[in-house]
């Protein structure tokens, strides 16, 4: 999932000029494909100091689902400077026992809770502690969300576990950047929709066939953060800029 294996034409700008040089950047969610791809061309950024990859699988590790692991590994970072860039790439739609509801009599109680609990209530708490970790300066945090949790764009139903949870998250990001605009006044904070995108999360629905490679979809959303402003934050983009309907 290397950001070389697209072709150069095709490729990105992977330069994050809006941040200072020698920027820090977290990515939550980098053991999967998209957060993978993300770190990739963090790396690649010549202006890029340091990408601290964050997941159940990382030094330090965290679990969305394990809130004292999101506040130990906040703890873990914070190394008495600020960090400029914060991704969270993560994202559940399916899993062992866990398909997305095609109708209401699908409905589980215990799917629905750890659709939320990963799509919505781990990212509300990365925020929680990794936010006061962000330059008051200029900064960027995007969350991934999805154009399916958008209700004015909602035609076709079903899917209701992961369209509520991306509904949800998308207001936790609003309602975050109103409180964070207070504190930090260069942040700007956005809900993040890849598209469909060649990973582990789409395959069983579209196939590998279908969807933009990985590193194409995480240097757009790159991109798109990199051109935001602080009067942007709090709003849901697409990944080539478009601005979505809540």
């Amino acid at each position: 999932m290397s950001p070389s294996s697209i072709p150069a034409s095709d490729r990105p700008v992977l330069s994050m000029a809006s941040l200072p040089q020698g920027y820090r950047a977290l990515v939550v969610g980098a053991n999967g494909g998209l957060g993978q791809a993300f770190c990739e061309h963090l790396r690649a950024d010549g202006r890029c100091a340091h990408v601290q990859a964050l997941g159940r699988h990382s030094h330090p590790r965290l679990d969305l689902q394990d809130e004292a692991s999101v506040q130990a590994a906040a703890q873990a970072v914070n190394d008495g400077q600020a960090w400029q860039l914060l991704v969270v790439a993560s994202g559940l739609l399916h899993g062992p026992g866990l398909q997305p509801e095609k109708r209401l009599a699908d409905l589980r109680a215990a799917s629905f809770e750890q659709v939320l609990a990963v799509n919505t209530i781990g990212p509300a708490l990365v925020l929680r502690h990794f936010a006061p970790l962000l330059d008051k300066g200029r900064s960027l945090a995007g969350l991934l969300s999805a154009k399916v949790g958008s209700i004015g764009d909602n035609r076709l139903g079903g899917w209701y576990a992961y369209r509520a949870s991306k509904a949800a998250l998308n207001m936790v990001v609003k309602t975050a950047a109103i409180e964070l605009a207070r504190t930090h006044k260069g942040l700007v904070l956005a809900a993040l929709h890849p598209g469909t995108v060649r990973t582990g999360l789409s395959e069983p629905f579209n196939g590998q066939a279908l969807g933009r490679h990985p590193a194409e979809a995480a240097g757009q959303m790159l991109a798109v953060l990199d051109g935001l402003q602080p009067e942007d934050s709090g709003g849901f983009r697409a990944y080539d800029g478009q601005v979505l309907p809540w």
